[in-house]
Protein backbone atom coordinates (compact mmCIF):
# COMPACT_ATOMS: atom_id res chain seq x y z
CA UNK A 1 0.00 0.00 0.00
CA UNK A 2 2.59 2.72 1.08
CA UNK A 3 4.80 1.10 -2.04
CA UNK A 4 1.62 2.30 -4.29
CA UNK A 5 1.68 5.96 -2.79
CA UNK A 6 4.80 6.06 -3.11
CA UNK A 7 4.64 5.04 -6.65
CA UNK A 8 1.79 7.55 -7.77
CA UNK A 9 4.07 10.99 -5.24
CA UNK A 10 6.92 9.91 -7.46
CA UNK A 11 4.37 9.81 -10.64
CA UNK A 12 3.25 13.38 -9.59
CA UNK A 13 6.28 14.72 -8.88
CA UNK A 14 7.60 14.10 -12.45
CA UNK A 15 4.94 15.07 -14.07
CA UNK A 16 4.64 18.74 -12.61
CA UNK A 17 8.43 19.12 -12.94
CA UNK A 18 7.84 18.06 -16.61
CA UNK A 19 5.63 21.71 -16.90
CA UNK A 20 6.60 25.02 -18.00
CA UNK A 21 5.70 27.73 -15.75
CA UNK A 22 3.24 28.91 -17.89
CA UNK A 23 1.16 25.85 -17.72
CA UNK A 24 1.38 25.54 -13.63
CA UNK A 25 0.68 29.21 -13.73
CA UNK A 26 -2.79 27.95 -15.43
CA UNK A 27 -3.23 25.09 -13.63
CA UNK A 28 -3.07 27.00 -10.40
CA UNK A 29 -5.19 29.37 -11.79
CA UNK A 30 -7.76 27.53 -13.42
CA UNK A 31 -7.82 25.64 -9.56
CA UNK A 32 -8.34 28.56 -7.77
CA UNK A 33 -11.24 30.38 -9.83
CA UNK A 34 -13.37 26.76 -9.55
CA UNK A 35 -12.45 26.84 -5.75
CA UNK A 36 -13.91 30.67 -6.25
CA UNK A 37 -16.86 29.78 -8.18
CA UNK A 38 -17.76 26.96 -5.94
CA UNK A 39 -17.37 29.09 -2.49
CA UNK A 40 -20.55 31.65 -4.47
CA UNK A 41 -22.50 29.31 -5.60
CA UNK A 42 -23.07 27.03 -3.17
CA UNK A 43 -23.74 30.37 -0.88
CA UNK A 44 -26.30 32.16 -3.39
CA UNK A 45 -27.69 28.89 -3.07
CA UNK A 46 -27.92 27.76 0.25
CA UNK A 47 -28.89 31.13 1.82
CA UNK A 48 -32.01 32.43 2.83
CA UNK A 49 -34.27 34.93 1.59
CA UNK A 50 -36.00 37.21 4.22
CA UNK A 51 -38.68 38.76 3.26
CA UNK A 52 -41.28 41.44 5.36
CA UNK A 53 -43.66 39.71 7.71
CA UNK A 54 -45.24 43.02 9.09
CA UNK A 55 -44.10 46.53 7.94
CA UNK A 56 -45.09 50.21 9.51
CA UNK A 57 -44.92 48.69 13.36
CA UNK A 58 -44.51 50.81 16.43
CA UNK A 59 -41.51 49.52 18.60
CA UNK A 60 -43.59 47.62 20.84
CA UNK A 61 -45.28 45.55 18.03
CA UNK A 62 -41.93 44.89 16.48
CA UNK A 63 -40.74 44.05 20.00
CA UNK A 64 -43.31 41.30 20.53
CA UNK A 65 -43.30 39.52 17.64
CA UNK A 66 -39.24 39.32 18.12
CA UNK A 67 -39.47 37.74 20.87
CA UNK A 68 -41.82 35.05 19.98
CA UNK A 69 -39.88 34.44 16.84
CA UNK A 70 -37.07 33.75 18.83
CA UNK A 71 -38.91 31.06 21.31
CA UNK A 72 -39.93 29.67 18.16
CA UNK A 73 -36.23 29.23 17.04
CA UNK A 74 -37.03 31.07 13.67
CA UNK A 75 -34.51 33.22 11.75
CA UNK A 76 -35.63 37.01 11.71
CA UNK A 77 -34.38 40.31 11.23
CA UNK A 78 -35.15 43.84 12.18
CA UNK A 79 -35.45 46.92 9.36
CA UNK A 80 -36.41 50.12 8.51
CA UNK A 81 -35.68 51.58 12.14
CA UNK A 82 -37.55 49.42 13.89
CA UNK A 83 -40.53 49.20 11.67
CA UNK A 84 -40.17 45.97 9.38
CA UNK A 85 -39.51 42.57 10.53
CA UNK A 86 -38.29 40.15 7.82
CA UNK A 87 -38.54 36.08 8.08
CA UNK A 88 -37.64 33.27 5.75
CA UNK A 89 -39.73 33.76 2.42
CA UNK A 90 -41.19 30.12 2.84
CA UNK A 91 -42.31 30.63 6.06
CA UNK A 92 -44.58 33.86 5.57
CA UNK A 93 -48.08 32.67 5.29
CA UNK A 94 -47.50 30.55 8.19
CA UNK A 95 -46.14 32.19 10.56
CA UNK A 96 -48.83 34.71 10.15
CA UNK A 97 -51.38 32.24 10.80
CA UNK A 98 -49.79 31.31 13.92
CA UNK A 99 -48.93 35.29 15.57
CA UNK A 100 -52.71 36.05 14.85
CA UNK A 101 -53.72 33.11 17.17
CA UNK A 102 -51.33 34.40 19.85
CA UNK A 103 -53.08 37.68 19.36
CA UNK A 104 -49.96 39.36 17.82
CA UNK A 105 -49.09 41.80 17.10
CA UNK A 106 -49.89 43.64 20.22
CA UNK A 107 -49.75 47.77 20.04
CA UNK A 108 -49.48 47.74 23.49
CA UNK A 109 -52.41 50.45 22.87
CA UNK A 110 -56.02 49.83 25.29
CA UNK A 111 -59.25 49.46 23.06
CA UNK A 112 -62.48 48.75 23.69
CA UNK A 113 -61.48 44.96 24.03
CA UNK A 114 -59.61 45.63 27.58
CA UNK A 115 -63.21 46.23 29.67
CA UNK A 116 -64.42 42.79 28.57
CA UNK A 117 -61.03 41.09 29.39
CA UNK A 118 -60.08 42.89 33.00
CA UNK A 119 -63.27 44.23 34.21
CA UNK A 120 -62.93 43.83 38.12
CA UNK A 121 -64.56 45.47 41.28
CA UNK A 122 -61.54 47.41 42.31
CA UNK A 123 -60.53 50.08 39.66
CA UNK A 124 -61.11 53.41 40.77
CA UNK A 125 -62.64 56.18 38.91
CA UNK A 126 -59.53 57.93 38.00
CA UNK A 127 -58.04 54.75 36.84
CA UNK A 128 -61.36 54.15 35.15
CA UNK A 129 -61.68 57.61 33.25
CA UNK A 130 -58.06 57.10 32.19
CA UNK A 131 -58.07 53.91 30.33
CA UNK A 132 -61.59 54.84 28.60
CA UNK A 133 -59.75 58.23 27.18
CA UNK A 134 -56.76 55.69 26.05
CA UNK A 135 -59.48 53.45 24.40
CA UNK A 136 -61.30 56.12 23.10
CA UNK A 137 -58.21 57.73 21.21
CA UNK A 138 -57.11 54.25 20.06
CA UNK A 139 -60.55 53.34 18.35
CA UNK A 140 -60.40 56.59 16.80
CA UNK A 141 -57.02 56.14 15.16
CA UNK A 142 -58.28 53.27 14.08
CA UNK A 143 -61.03 54.40 12.44
CA UNK A 144 -59.07 57.18 10.69
CA UNK A 145 -56.25 54.37 9.93
CA UNK A 146 -58.71 52.90 7.50
CA UNK A 147 -59.01 55.88 5.40
CA UNK A 148 -57.36 55.77 1.89
CA UNK A 149 -54.17 57.82 2.06
CA UNK A 150 -53.65 57.03 5.97
CA UNK A 151 -50.85 54.91 6.90
CA UNK A 152 -50.99 55.72 10.72
CA UNK A 153 -52.31 57.95 13.12
CA UNK A 154 -51.97 59.45 16.44
CA UNK A 155 -55.09 60.98 18.72
CA UNK A 156 -54.49 62.87 21.42
CA UNK A 157 -58.08 64.48 23.32
CA UNK A 158 -58.73 66.04 26.00
CA UNK A 159 -61.83 65.74 27.72
CA UNK A 160 -63.08 68.68 30.34
CA UNK A 161 -63.63 67.66 33.80
CA UNK A 162 -67.43 67.32 34.52
CA UNK A 163 -68.74 70.29 36.94
CA UNK A 164 -69.87 69.32 40.80
CA UNK A 165 -72.68 71.74 40.35
CA UNK A 166 -76.04 71.46 38.01
CA UNK A 167 -75.66 75.51 36.90
CA UNK A 168 -71.78 74.61 35.60
CA UNK A 169 -72.04 74.46 32.20
CA UNK A 170 -70.27 72.04 30.06
CA UNK A 171 -66.72 72.74 28.65
CA UNK A 172 -66.20 71.82 25.26
CA UNK A 173 -63.29 69.12 24.36
CA UNK A 174 -60.50 69.10 21.82
CA UNK A 175 -58.40 67.26 19.91
CA UNK A 176 -55.23 67.06 18.53
CA UNK A 177 -54.42 64.49 15.68
CA UNK A 178 -51.39 63.81 13.37
CA UNK A 179 -51.66 61.54 10.73
CA UNK A 180 -48.68 59.53 8.31
CA UNK A 181 -49.92 60.47 5.22
CA UNK A 182 -48.42 58.16 1.96
CA UNK A 183 -46.10 60.49 0.31
CA UNK A 184 -47.66 62.73 -2.93
CA UNK A 185 -50.94 61.82 -1.48
CA UNK A 186 -53.55 64.86 -2.32
CA UNK A 187 -56.96 64.34 0.07
CA UNK A 188 -59.89 65.93 -1.70
CA UNK A 189 -62.18 68.48 0.49
CA UNK A 190 -64.98 65.74 0.93
CA UNK A 191 -62.56 63.89 2.52
CA UNK A 192 -61.07 66.03 4.89
CA UNK A 193 -64.54 67.44 5.58
CA UNK A 194 -65.60 63.71 6.32
CA UNK A 195 -62.18 62.96 8.80
CA UNK A 196 -63.54 66.09 10.38
CA UNK A 197 -66.81 64.90 10.96
CA UNK A 198 -65.89 61.57 12.31
CA UNK A 199 -63.63 62.79 14.87
CA UNK A 200 -66.44 65.27 15.92
CA UNK A 201 -69.23 62.70 16.30
CA UNK A 202 -66.83 60.46 17.82
CA UNK A 203 -65.97 62.61 21.04
CA UNK A 204 -68.79 63.86 23.20
CA UNK A 205 -69.19 67.28 22.99
CA UNK A 206 -66.17 68.34 20.24
CA UNK A 207 -66.93 70.86 17.84
CA UNK A 208 -65.04 70.83 14.68
CA UNK A 209 -63.39 74.24 15.16
CA UNK A 210 -61.37 72.37 18.70
CA UNK A 211 -59.64 69.72 16.22
CA UNK A 212 -56.38 70.23 14.72
CA UNK A 213 -55.26 67.87 11.92
CA UNK A 214 -51.74 67.76 10.21
CA UNK A 215 -49.94 65.27 8.46
CA UNK A 216 -45.86 63.99 9.02
CA UNK A 217 -44.93 67.12 6.68
CA UNK A 218 -46.31 70.20 9.02
CA UNK A 219 -49.58 70.29 6.54
CA UNK A 220 -52.27 71.46 8.16
CA UNK A 221 -55.96 70.23 6.57
CA UNK A 222 -57.85 73.20 7.04
CA UNK A 223 -62.37 72.40 7.20
CA UNK A 224 -63.16 75.29 5.73
CA UNK A 225 -60.41 75.50 2.64
CA UNK A 226 -61.81 76.97 -0.92
CA UNK A 227 -65.13 77.67 1.75
CA UNK A 228 -64.65 80.19 4.19
CA UNK A 229 -67.02 83.72 2.99
CA UNK A 230 -64.22 86.37 3.89
CA UNK A 231 -63.37 89.14 1.10
CA UNK A 232 -60.12 89.67 2.12
CA UNK A 233 -61.39 93.21 4.14
CA UNK A 234 -59.39 92.37 7.05
CA UNK A 235 -55.59 91.94 8.25
CA UNK A 236 -56.23 88.32 9.45
CA UNK A 237 -58.22 87.55 6.41
CA UNK A 238 -55.80 89.42 3.56
CA UNK A 239 -52.98 87.34 5.48
CA UNK A 240 -54.87 83.60 6.01
CA UNK A 241 -55.67 84.22 2.04
CA UNK A 242 -52.01 84.63 1.34
CA UNK A 243 -51.17 81.51 3.55
CA UNK A 244 -53.61 79.59 1.70
CA UNK A 245 -52.10 80.10 -2.08
CA UNK A 246 -48.98 79.68 -0.93
CA UNK A 247 -49.79 76.21 0.86
CA UNK A 248 -51.22 75.08 -1.88
CA UNK A 249 -48.77 75.64 -4.33
CA UNK A 250 -46.06 74.41 -2.03
CA UNK A 251 -48.41 71.11 -1.50
CA UNK A 252 -48.44 70.80 -5.34
CA UNK A 253 -44.99 71.21 -5.94
CA UNK A 254 -43.77 68.48 -3.05
CA UNK A 255 -45.93 66.66 -4.36
CA UNK A 256 -44.57 66.39 -7.99
CA UNK A 257 -40.94 67.10 -7.14
CA UNK A 258 -41.20 64.47 -4.05
CA UNK A 259 -42.45 62.17 -7.05
CA UNK A 260 -39.74 62.64 -9.28
CA UNK A 261 -36.18 63.10 -6.87
CA UNK A 262 -38.02 61.57 -3.47
CA UNK A 263 -39.43 63.61 -0.84
CA UNK A 264 -36.31 63.45 1.48
CA UNK A 265 -34.55 65.20 -1.60
CA UNK A 266 -36.63 68.01 -2.05
CA UNK A 267 -37.37 71.11 0.18
CA UNK A 268 -40.07 74.05 -1.36
CA UNK A 269 -40.61 77.54 -0.26
CA UNK A 270 -43.27 79.75 -2.15
CA UNK A 271 -43.79 83.34 -1.70
CA UNK A 272 -46.99 85.54 -3.02
CA UNK A 273 -47.82 88.95 -3.38
CA UNK A 274 -51.69 89.49 -3.41
CA UNK A 275 -53.66 92.27 -4.80
CA UNK A 276 -56.84 92.32 -2.40
CA UNK A 277 -57.76 95.42 -4.42
CA UNK A 278 -62.42 94.97 -4.89
CA UNK A 279 -63.81 96.13 -8.01
CA UNK A 280 -67.67 96.73 -8.46
CA UNK A 281 -68.77 98.88 -11.48
CA UNK A 282 -71.63 99.18 -13.72
CA UNK A 283 -70.91 98.67 -17.83
CA UNK A 284 -73.46 99.70 -20.18
CA UNK A 285 -72.41 99.41 -23.84
CA UNK A 286 -73.87 99.84 -27.36
CA UNK A 287 -72.18 97.72 -29.81
CA UNK A 288 -73.12 97.26 -33.98
CA UNK A 289 -74.45 93.55 -34.82
CA UNK A 290 -72.23 93.60 -37.42
CA UNK A 291 -69.13 94.36 -36.23
CA UNK A 292 -66.70 94.06 -39.42
CA UNK A 293 -69.05 96.59 -41.68
CA UNK A 294 -70.12 98.97 -38.33
CA UNK A 295 -73.98 98.00 -38.98
CA UNK A 296 -77.18 96.99 -37.21
CA UNK A 297 -80.07 95.22 -37.58
CA UNK A 298 -82.27 96.77 -39.91
CA UNK A 299 -86.07 97.06 -38.49
CA UNK A 300 -87.88 99.67 -40.64
CA UNK A 301 -87.07 100.72 -44.29
CA UNK A 302 -88.82 103.55 -46.21
CA UNK A 303 -88.27 104.07 -50.03
CA UNK A 304 -89.70 106.93 -51.97
CA UNK A 305 -89.54 107.55 -55.84
CA UNK A 306 -90.90 110.62 -57.66
CA UNK A 307 -90.50 111.71 -61.35
CA UNK A 308 -91.61 114.92 -63.18
CA UNK A 309 -92.06 115.42 -67.40
CA UNK A 310 -93.79 118.38 -69.25
CA UNK A 311 -93.67 122.10 -70.21
CA UNK A 312 -92.59 124.40 -67.76
CA UNK A 313 -94.59 127.51 -66.42
CA UNK A 314 -92.90 130.78 -67.91
CA UNK A 315 -91.64 133.02 -65.12
CA UNK A 316 -92.68 137.07 -65.36
CA UNK A 317 -93.20 139.49 -63.25
CA UNK A 318 -90.84 142.60 -61.39
CA UNK A 319 -88.46 141.05 -59.18
CA UNK A 320 -88.56 142.52 -55.48
CA UNK A 321 -85.64 144.14 -53.90
CA UNK A 322 -84.97 146.30 -50.91
CA UNK A 323 -83.30 148.56 -52.44
CA UNK A 324 -84.13 150.45 -55.62
CA UNK A 325 -80.99 151.59 -56.33
CA UNK A 326 -79.06 148.56 -56.13
CA UNK A 327 -77.86 147.85 -60.00
CA UNK A 328 -78.30 144.17 -61.69
CA UNK A 329 -81.18 143.69 -60.31
CA UNK A 330 -83.48 143.34 -63.08
CA UNK A 331 -85.14 139.93 -64.33
CA UNK A 332 -84.50 138.60 -67.67
CA UNK A 333 -87.23 136.45 -68.40
CA UNK A 334 -86.63 133.41 -69.98
CA UNK A 335 -87.61 131.49 -73.14
CA UNK A 336 -90.04 128.62 -73.01
CA UNK A 337 -88.47 124.93 -72.40
CA UNK A 338 -89.45 121.26 -71.62
CA UNK A 339 -88.06 119.55 -68.22
CA UNK A 340 -87.61 116.21 -66.07
CA UNK A 341 -87.30 115.82 -62.33
CA UNK A 342 -86.81 112.81 -60.43
CA UNK A 343 -86.87 112.75 -56.75
CA UNK A 344 -85.78 109.53 -54.40
CA UNK A 345 -86.21 109.33 -50.40
CA UNK A 346 -84.71 106.06 -49.13
CA UNK A 347 -84.98 105.95 -45.10
CA UNK A 348 -83.66 103.04 -43.15
CA UNK A 349 -83.76 102.17 -39.56
CA UNK A 350 -81.42 100.12 -37.73
CA UNK A 351 -81.12 98.52 -34.31
CA UNK A 352 -77.80 97.74 -32.21
CA UNK A 353 -76.73 95.66 -29.57
CA UNK A 354 -77.00 97.51 -25.77
CA UNK A 355 -75.14 95.23 -23.14
CA UNK A 356 -75.50 96.00 -19.57
CA UNK A 357 -72.97 94.58 -17.28
CA UNK A 358 -72.57 94.35 -13.36
CA UNK A 359 -69.20 93.28 -12.86
CA UNK A 360 -67.71 92.50 -9.30
CA UNK A 361 -64.03 91.45 -9.81
CA UNK A 362 -62.22 88.56 -7.50
CA UNK A 363 -61.77 89.91 -3.87
CA UNK A 364 -57.63 88.70 -4.58
CA UNK A 365 -55.54 88.85 -7.28
CA UNK A 366 -51.85 87.15 -7.76
CA UNK A 367 -49.34 90.17 -8.56
CA UNK A 368 -46.73 88.23 -8.09
CA UNK A 369 -45.45 84.46 -7.56
CA UNK A 370 -41.64 83.31 -6.03
CA UNK A 371 -40.86 79.58 -5.74
CA UNK A 372 -37.55 78.98 -3.71
CA UNK A 373 -36.95 75.00 -3.98
CA UNK A 374 -33.86 73.14 -3.19
CA UNK A 375 -32.85 69.83 -4.10
CA UNK A 376 -30.81 67.22 -2.77
CA UNK A 377 -28.78 65.21 -5.29
CA UNK A 378 -28.20 61.55 -5.62
CA UNK A 379 -24.80 61.46 -4.13
CA UNK A 380 -25.33 64.65 -1.45
CA UNK A 381 -21.14 64.98 -1.15
CA UNK A 382 -21.60 65.24 -5.09
CA UNK A 383 -23.31 67.96 -6.48
CA UNK A 384 -22.35 67.06 -9.84
CA UNK A 385 -24.49 63.86 -9.78
CA UNK A 386 -27.67 65.53 -10.83
CA UNK A 387 -27.60 66.01 -14.06
CA UNK A 388 -28.22 69.42 -15.37
CA UNK A 389 -31.01 68.10 -18.09
CA UNK A 390 -32.89 67.33 -14.59
CA UNK A 391 -32.32 70.66 -13.14
CA UNK A 392 -33.58 72.30 -16.20
CA UNK A 393 -36.77 70.07 -16.24
CA UNK A 394 -37.01 71.05 -12.89
CA UNK A 395 -36.85 75.40 -13.73
CA UNK A 396 -39.69 74.40 -16.81
CA UNK A 397 -41.59 72.99 -14.26
CA UNK A 398 -41.59 76.00 -12.50
CA UNK A 399 -41.94 78.23 -14.82
CA UNK A 400 -44.85 76.67 -16.09
CA UNK A 401 -46.43 76.85 -12.35
CA UNK A 402 -45.90 80.82 -11.61
CA UNK A 403 -46.83 81.80 -15.47
CA UNK A 404 -50.46 80.30 -14.89
CA UNK A 405 -50.95 81.61 -11.42
CA UNK A 406 -49.89 85.52 -11.69
CA UNK A 407 -53.18 87.60 -12.85
CA UNK A 408 -52.32 88.61 -16.60
CA UNK A 409 -54.45 92.11 -15.96
CA UNK A 410 -52.12 92.71 -12.71
CA UNK A 411 -48.82 93.01 -14.46
CA UNK A 412 -50.24 95.24 -17.26
CA UNK A 413 -47.82 93.04 -19.71
CA UNK A 414 -47.08 89.69 -20.96
CA UNK A 415 -44.66 87.78 -18.36
CA UNK A 416 -40.82 87.44 -20.40
CA UNK A 417 -38.99 84.52 -20.08
CA UNK A 418 -36.95 86.46 -18.43
CA UNK A 419 -39.13 87.84 -16.30
CA UNK A 420 -40.45 83.88 -15.07
CA UNK A 421 -36.41 83.23 -14.45
CA UNK A 422 -36.31 85.97 -11.80
CA UNK A 423 -39.44 84.73 -10.04
CA UNK A 424 -37.80 80.82 -9.85
CA UNK A 425 -34.47 79.84 -7.61
CA UNK A 426 -33.27 76.25 -7.81
CA UNK A 427 -30.35 75.28 -5.53
CA UNK A 428 -28.62 71.65 -5.80
CA UNK A 429 -27.02 70.64 -2.65
CA UNK A 430 -26.47 68.52 0.50
CA UNK A 431 -28.83 68.67 3.44
CA UNK A 432 -26.80 69.12 6.56
CA UNK A 433 -29.93 69.22 8.79
CA UNK A 434 -31.75 65.79 7.72
CA UNK A 435 -31.47 62.74 10.25
CA UNK A 436 -29.93 59.78 8.38
CA UNK A 437 -31.17 56.46 9.78
CA UNK A 438 -28.99 53.25 9.40
CA UNK A 439 -30.75 50.56 7.46
CA UNK A 440 -29.59 47.24 6.57
CA UNK A 441 -30.15 46.66 3.11
CA UNK A 442 -30.04 43.17 1.92
CA UNK A 443 -29.07 42.09 -1.72
CA UNK A 444 -31.04 40.65 -3.77
CA UNK A 445 -29.87 38.95 -6.74
CA UNK A 446 -31.95 38.17 -9.93
CA UNK A 447 -32.64 34.62 -11.28
CA UNK A 448 -30.82 35.00 -14.20
CA UNK A 449 -27.28 35.40 -12.06
CA UNK A 450 -28.44 31.74 -11.13
CA UNK A 451 -28.84 31.06 -14.54
CA UNK A 452 -25.30 32.25 -15.40
CA UNK A 453 -23.80 31.02 -12.52
CA UNK A 454 -24.91 27.49 -13.66
CA UNK A 455 -23.93 27.32 -17.03
CA UNK A 456 -19.76 29.09 -15.90
CA UNK A 457 -20.34 25.83 -13.29
CA UNK A 458 -21.29 23.06 -16.18
CA UNK A 459 -18.05 24.52 -18.59
CA UNK A 460 -15.65 24.48 -15.99
CA UNK A 461 -16.52 20.95 -14.83
CA UNK A 462 -16.48 19.87 -18.67
CA UNK A 463 -13.33 21.67 -19.08
CA UNK A 464 -11.86 20.16 -15.63
CA UNK A 465 -13.11 16.63 -16.85
CA UNK A 466 -11.07 16.95 -20.34
CA UNK A 467 -8.15 18.27 -18.09
CA UNK A 468 -7.98 15.60 -16.13
CA UNK A 469 -8.51 13.31 -19.17
CA UNK A 470 -5.30 14.66 -21.00
CA UNK A 471 -3.33 14.76 -17.98
CA UNK A 472 -4.00 10.81 -17.09
CA UNK A 473 -2.89 10.23 -20.90
CA UNK A 474 0.31 12.32 -20.70
CA UNK A 475 0.88 10.33 -17.18
CA UNK A 476 0.21 6.88 -18.40
CA UNK A 477 3.08 7.36 -21.74
CA UNK A 478 5.31 8.63 -19.41
CA UNK A 479 5.42 5.62 -16.65
CA UNK A 480 5.03 3.15 -19.46
CA UNK A 481 8.51 5.00 -20.91
CA UNK A 482 10.29 4.86 -17.59
CA UNK A 483 8.67 1.08 -16.29
CA UNK A 484 11.06 -1.74 -16.50
CA UNK A 485 10.42 -5.03 -18.99
CA UNK A 486 8.39 -7.59 -16.92
CA UNK A 487 9.47 -11.01 -18.21
CA UNK A 488 6.75 -13.43 -18.41
CA UNK A 489 7.44 -16.57 -18.26
CA UNK A 490 6.28 -19.16 -21.37
CA UNK A 491 3.30 -21.46 -19.34
CA UNK A 492 4.34 -24.54 -22.02
CA UNK A 493 7.68 -24.34 -20.90
CA UNK A 494 8.45 -27.45 -18.14
CA UNK A 495 9.90 -26.16 -15.03
CA UNK A 496 12.94 -27.58 -14.15
CA UNK A 497 13.27 -29.75 -10.67
CA UNK A 498 15.98 -32.03 -9.35
CA UNK A 499 14.70 -35.40 -11.25
CA UNK A 500 14.39 -33.60 -14.78
CA UNK A 501 18.47 -32.11 -14.06
CA UNK A 502 19.59 -35.53 -13.04
CA UNK A 503 17.57 -36.51 -16.21
CA UNK A 504 19.56 -34.19 -18.69
CA UNK A 505 22.79 -34.59 -17.52
CA UNK A 506 22.31 -38.89 -18.05
CA UNK A 507 21.13 -37.98 -21.50
CA UNK A 508 24.04 -36.09 -22.48
CA UNK A 509 26.78 -38.07 -20.80
CA UNK A 510 24.81 -41.06 -22.70
CA UNK A 511 25.57 -39.11 -26.11
CA UNK A 512 29.38 -38.39 -25.30
CA UNK A 513 30.37 -40.53 -22.99
CA UNK A 514 28.41 -43.59 -24.15
CA UNK A 515 31.66 -46.09 -22.09
CA UNK A 516 31.09 -43.99 -19.21
CA UNK A 517 27.68 -44.95 -19.36
CA UNK A 518 27.75 -47.97 -20.41
CA UNK A 519 29.98 -49.12 -16.96
CA UNK A 520 27.64 -46.44 -14.89
CA UNK A 521 24.41 -48.47 -15.64
CA UNK A 522 26.51 -52.32 -14.98
CA UNK A 523 27.39 -50.85 -11.62
CA UNK A 524 23.85 -49.61 -10.76
CA UNK A 525 22.55 -52.59 -11.90
CA UNK A 526 25.03 -54.47 -9.72
CA UNK A 527 24.08 -52.74 -6.57
CA UNK A 528 20.39 -53.72 -7.10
Amino acid sequence: MNESIKNYKNKIKAFWSGRTKKQKTIYISSALFLLIVISLTSFFTTRTTLVPLYSNLSPSETGSIKQSLDAKGIQSEIADNGSTIKVPDDVVDTLKVQLASEGLPKSGSIDYSFFSQNAGLGTTDNEFNVIKLDAMQTELANLIKGIEGVQDAKVMVNLPEKGIFVSDKDSVASASIVLNTKPGYQFRDDQITGLYQLVSKSVPNLPTDNIVIMNQYFEYFDLNKGKSSTNGSTFADQSEVRKQIERDVQRQVQMMLGTLMGQDKVVVSVSADVDFTQENRVENLVEPVDKENMKGIAISAENISETFTGKANQTGGTPQSESTSDTGSSYLAGSDSNGDSEKIDNKVNYDVNRIRKQIAESPYKIRDLGIQVMVEPPKPNNPKSLPKSTVNDITKILGTIVRTSIDKSSTGKALTDQDIKNKIVVSVQPFKGKTNFTQTAQTVFPWWIYVVGGILVAIIALLLILFLRKNRKVVEDISLDQAEPIYVPDVNEEHENENTLKQKQLEKMAKEHPEDFAKLLRTWIAED
